[in-house]
């Protein structure tokens, strides 16, 4: 199974914010330090953390910014960008903390996952994938105008029955899509099933027996943050690989990349998925362990579960030779210092190939140790 969220959803409101601050920040000072927490209710966004850094940002203009193009624009959303408070608590990093990443230490402590899966085009889990096409594009349709009578909260959840570790078909999607109140609920599914879930699901992954749910409980329409709080971090299995994945347990949106939870997160992604890519292995899992102020990993581990060509330790000996795994050699190797993150709060952080951590750059290399 595998949930994904519309950027009108409360949750991923914070999120957007949180990368959206962290983006500011890092423009005017790639070496920001920067740990944000978000939280969204009725006409409030409230901004915490802590920060270390030589730039000045608005953030409140930023808030407005991103709820804005969330698409709380207007006053009977219960919540609207020009109207909502917001307001600041933010304290100057620990200087403990600040230490143990001068010595370019880890910034956290961390268990990170990474995972690919020859599946999906993206080699990605087919039940992540689905759910976060079935999202884009209901947002896509709103900010376009194709459906005007749609809103910006929405969820799909997206079942698939696998036979031997492998897909074979979607048994479930339900979709909850917030809506205008002038829409039947009969006219909504119609169109969602026709515009959105038959352009986005390959036609071979949908049978006579999947069943298709669209507002099961009713009318959707009051939602976003009047109707739910929200908070960074709350999709953290969503972000990632879905329930088939595994999970380190941390989030990613707000954090700079000295924080190993996330920069180790995308670097254990980007070897998974070169080990898969490479015909290494039809499915693999790459696991590192970060202390704070370590130099270096205090675990290493790479699963292939029966599917390698090759031993395990000749995989993980190759992908060591290649791809850095201590924290600030990781930032370096993936540019992370810039402004990209903003773009990752929604619709996963893996699985898009315009993230740096997702360019299969270094196959012929990989290969050649083998």
């Amino acid at each position: 199974m595998a949930e994904s969220v519309t950027e009108g959803h409360p949750d991923k409101i914070a999120d957007q914010i949180a990368d959206a601050l962290l983006d500011e920040f890092l423009k005017k000072d790639p070496y920001s330090k920067v740990s944000l927490e978000i939280m969204v209710t009725t006409g409030l966004v409230f901004v915490g953390g802590e920060l270390s850094t030589e730039s000045f940002v608005d953030i409140a203009s930023t808030v407005r910014e991103v709820v804005k193009d969330s698409g709380y624009t207007r006053p009977e959303l219960g919540f609207d960008a020009d109207t909502c408070a917001v307001i600041t608590s933010i304290d100057e990093q620990s200087p403990e903390i600040a230490l143990g990443v001068s010595r370019e230490g880890a910034g956290d402590t961390a268990i990170v996952v990474g995972y690919a899966v020859r599946e999906s085009p993206e080699l990605m889990p087919w039940p992540i994938t689905i759910a976060h096409r079935i999202t884009k594009k209901l947002a896509d349709l709103r900010k376009t105008g194709k459906m005007p009578f749609l809103r910006p909260d929405g969820k799909v959840l997206v079942t698939m029955d696998y036979e031997d570790w492998v897909p074979q078909s979607v048994r479930d999607i339900v979709v909850y899509v917030h809506h205008d109140p002038d829409i039947s609920v009969q006219n909504l599914k119609e169109m969602v099933v026709e515009e959105v879930i038959n352009k986005v699901i390959p036609r071979e992954l949908i049978t006579s027996s999947t069943d298709i749910k669209v507002n099961p409980t009713g009318r959707f329409v009051i939602g976003g943050p009047v109707a739910d709080t929200g908070l960074t971090g709350r999709k953290i299995v969503s972000d990632a690989y879905g329930d088939i994945g595994f999970s380190g347990g941390s989030a990613f949106s707000g954090k700079d990349p000295t924080k190993t939870d996330r920069s180790g997160s995308y670097m254990a992604r980007m070897i998974a998925k070169h080990v898969v890519a490479a015909d290494l292995a039809q499915k693999c899992v790459v696991q590192i362990g970060y202390a704070f102020g370590l130099t270096e990993p205090v675990a290493f581990d790479i699963e292939t579960f029966g599917t390698e060509i090759v031993d395990k330790e000749k995989i993980e000996e190759a992908v060591l030779k290649v791809f850095p795994i201590k924290p600030y050699e990781i930032i370096d190797f993936l540019d992370l210092r810039k402004p990209i993150y903003r773009q990752t709060a929604c619709y996963g952080h893996f699985g898009r190939e315009e993230l740096p951590w997702e360019r299969l750059d270094y196959l012929d290399k990989l290969r050649e140790l083998i």
